[in-house]
């Protein structure tokens, strides 16, 4: 049930991030700004994100986690009333960064929160059913909440949120048990496990994973438009099955992870590879790239469970700053990812180009991580006497 209300939090979240890709337009028309500047709104979230993380696990380093949790979603609950009665753009942009910084604190603080709630054999499992709650706000809660923003107004879509928002508010302090901090190092101390080799090529290997699927997923609309010649509505009904491959991989992932984590991160990002790669190849072809879509979403998101299960493990001391932390490199990665794929675009080399970049970076994640195993092979040196 703790598990489940992390979850209820985790589809807010995720309703809240993706939505407003399908609202832009009314959004820029009712606060008086283009289309261009309203999409700043999005990086204003991404960038409460990548701060926020460390900032609210360094914050809470001696206080109870579940506290953390509760002062993370009640920002988040702040920050979406704001948006959704925001009288003009900047305290409408205000709104998305307190969003972003609650966000980053409430994933990295929650990675650990599930981790511990069950047994180690279980711990990537326990992840994957948090994040689960994430993508099944992409996948059923965004598709839901551009339909309202359309047919109501983007501020009702908002109001939405902020009430699921109070629901995973109140299932986290019924439901996640009030377990007392048990770290007791100073923030410097902390700060020090950050500079840990298998701490930073986990950082690195988690950026390879969001940037393999951002490079792609950011442009993956004019690909299966212009390339794969699908209508704007067969685009969305593509987009609902790319999020429940996203669903799907997330728990599958989640297992894998659990059985053999490093194993599992090394052939998954070698299956991504493939799948990126094959979508290029074959993105003309609307049945290829419509089951393609799904198998996108599903190997992408297969190494998320297993990339934070890292961060936890390999930050002995520190595993709610080093977990927040990797939720930033996560959002670098979606931001490398995005500018890398519009790179090739912007060089004529179309938008299958797209799948090409985002495979490549998959190459450096399968590379980040027998990096990382080699790391952790590497005998540790005694203290000396």
């Amino acid at each position: 049930m703790a598990l489940f209300a992390l979850a209820v939090c985790a589809f807010a979240i995720g309703t809240s991030e993706f939505v407003i890709n399908g609202l832009l337009s009314g959004i820029a028309a009712d606060v008086g700004v283009s289309i261009p500047v309203a999409g700043l709104l999005v990086s204003g979230f991404a960038a409460g994100i990548i701060v926020g993380a460390p900032l609210l696990a360094a914050l809470g380093s001696r206080v109870r986690r579940k506290s953390v949790l509760l002062a993370a979603m009640a920002l988040f609950v702040a920050g979406s009333v704001l948006a959704a009665t925001a009288p003009g753009y900047w305290p409408l942009m205000i709104g998305r960064v307190l969003c972003g910084l609650a966000v980053g604190g409430f994933y990295g603080v929650g990675s650990v929160v599930a981790a511990d709630l069950v047994p180690e054999h279980r711990q990537a499992k326990a992840i994957s059913l948090m994040f689960a709650g994430a993508t099944a706000g992409t996948t059923l809660g965004v598709p839901l909440g551009t339909f309202a923003g359309q047919l109501l107004s983007w501020r009702t879509t908002f109001g939405v949120i902020t009430v699921l928002g109070l629901a995973g508010l109140a299932a986290v302090a019924v439901l996640v048990p009030g377990v007392a901090a048990t770290r007791r190092a100073g923030l410097r101390t902390e700060l020090a496990v950050l500079r840990r080799p298998a701490v930073l090529v986990t950082l690195a290997l988690t950026a390879c994973v969001f940037g393999a699927i951002s490079a792609t997923y950011t442009f993956v609309e004019p690909l299966l438009r212009e390339v794969s010649g699908f209508s704007p509505a067969a685009v969305a009904v593509l987009l609902v099955v790319l999020g429940a491959g996203l669903f799907v991989g997330n728990l599958v992932g989640g297992r894998a992870a659990d059985r053999a984590l490093m194993p599992a991160l090394g052939v998954l990002f070698a299956i991504f590879a493939v799948v990126l790669l094959a979508l290029g190849l074959t993105a003309r072809n609307q049945v290829a790239a419509a089951t393609l879509m799904f198998l996108f979403g599903a190997a992408g998101y297969a190494l998320v469970p297993g990339s934070q299960l890292r961060a936890v493990r390999t930050a002995e001391g520190a595993p709610t700053l080093a977990s927040a932390t990797n939720i930033s490199a996560f959002n670098i990665g979606v931001a490398l990812g995005g500018w890398l794929g519009g790179l090739g675009i912007d060089a004529g080399l179309g938008y299958e180009s797209v799948t090409f970049v985002s495979a490549a970076v998959a190459v450096l994640g399968l590379a980040a991580t027998l990096l990382a195993v080699a790391v952790d092979r590497r005998p540790v040196a005694s203290p000396r006497s």
